[in-house]
């Protein structure tokens, strides 16, 4: 059954989208003025969630049961009293990043990944949140240290279908970590990938992920879009490989999507570089591999091709079956129904998207 509802998280509100056939009307505007970082969908229970960034006054988490008709303002998750993230600087939530929910076997747990670099689990479907302190404790953690952000910070959560104990966090700038026993221990999952920013490239700690997704049908298979390229691994993250377009456009970017069957079809959104954020030669295009990561094909039927400074952020990406939705900094949002073949505009006035969720 094709996903209906489109949610788009943006600087200015949560504004969701209805599809009838296979066209897609404007339903809804919520909180509107305030930036919405993250939005998830719960299938388990149907329930909404949006992640809200008030600026001064924080960020705040609320709920909906009926698709948005009514919200609850839940209590966001904080650290206690006193902690700090190092010597003198006291810790505190300063951005809701990730979010997943615990597994089809755990009905109530939700993780929620925050800057700083902290991971926050509930088992009461969000009345509640504590700090999973292992993670937060991990001898590694001094050697974090924040990318685009002054801090460190967890943006994406995989959470294994197969096993809901085994769990993967992707940390800017860390790297990538891994448990299987729900958040009591955890390794780090970076051999293979690179960092050319850091004294040593190949350092196990210190990378920077962009995101991190898993194929549904194979989680062994995860890539990642990475500050210095595009990354798969096919044996659960024990090792990485770079599989970026070379003399092509397919390498700097954030997001990633994969196709839920199909673990070796993956598809990427290209910027020119970490410097220069824009779509490469200002056109936009969108890069889809069927093989791996061997080769890479543009798509850029229904794109702008010229005069375009359009960059998709990490959670713009959204793929359901054959229909792929993202979002842009400039506030386009793009659909495709035949798998990125030939792409419309669904509309050119929203603003900055933040987030891109199907449901």
């Amino acid at each position: 059954m094709p996903k209906k509802n489109l949610l788009l998280g943006t600087r200015k509100g949560l504004i969701t989208y209805h599809r009838e056939n296979d066209s897609w009307k404007h339903q809804s505007t919520h909180f509107l003025g305030i930036p919405v970082s993250l939005t998830l969908v719960d299938e388990r229970t149907d329930t909404w969630w949006a992640c809200l960034d008030h600026g001064h006054w924080g960020c705040k988490l609320h709920r909906s049961s009926d698709q948005g008709t009514t919200w609850q303002e839940i209590e966001a998750p904080k650290f206690d009293e006193g902690m700090e993230i190092k010597e003198g600087v006291p810790a505190a939530v300063k951005y809701l990043w990730a979010f997943a929910h615990g597994g089809e076997d755990k009905p109530g747990v939700l993780y929620l990944g925050t800057d700083p670099g902290a991971l926050f689990r509930s088992d009461d479907n969000g009345d509640s949140w504590q700090l999973v302190e292992s993670l937060w404790n991990h001898p590694s953690r001094e050697k974090w240290f924040g990318g685009g952000r002054d801090n460190p910070g967890i943006h994406s959560i995989v959470v294994d279908p197969r096993n809901s104990d085994h769990l993967y966090i992707a940390v800017s700038c860390a790297g990538v970590f891994e448990s299987y026993d729900a958040g009591e221990t955890w390794k780090s999952a970076n051999k293979g990938l690179k960092a050319d920013f850091l004294p040593d490239p190949n350092s196990e700690i210190g990378q920077d992920p962009h995101i991190l997704v898993a194929c549904p049908s194979n989680p062994d298979v995860l890539w990642q879009q990475n500050h210095c390229g595009i990354f798969v691994t096919a044996d659960g993250a024990e090792n990485w490989k770079e599989v970026s377009q070379e003399n092509g456009p397919a390498n700097f970017g954030f997001a990633v999507a994969v196709k839920e069957d199909n673990p070796d079809q993956a598809w990427v959104v290209p910027g020119i570089s970490d410097e220069i954020r824009v779509a490469v030669d200002q056109a936009l295009a969108v890069c889809r591999t069927d093989d791996g990561g061997k080769t890479w094909k543009e798509q850029r039927i229904g794109l702008p091709q010229e005069n375009c400074f359009d960059i998709v952020y990490r959670h713009c990406l959204a793929i359901d079956d054959d229909s792929l939705v993202f979002g842009t900094t400039t506030g386009n949002v793009y659909y495709s129904n035949n798998l990125g073949e030939n792409w419309q505009l669904l509309s050119s006035d929203l603003p900055m998207v933040y987030s891109v969720e199907l449901a």
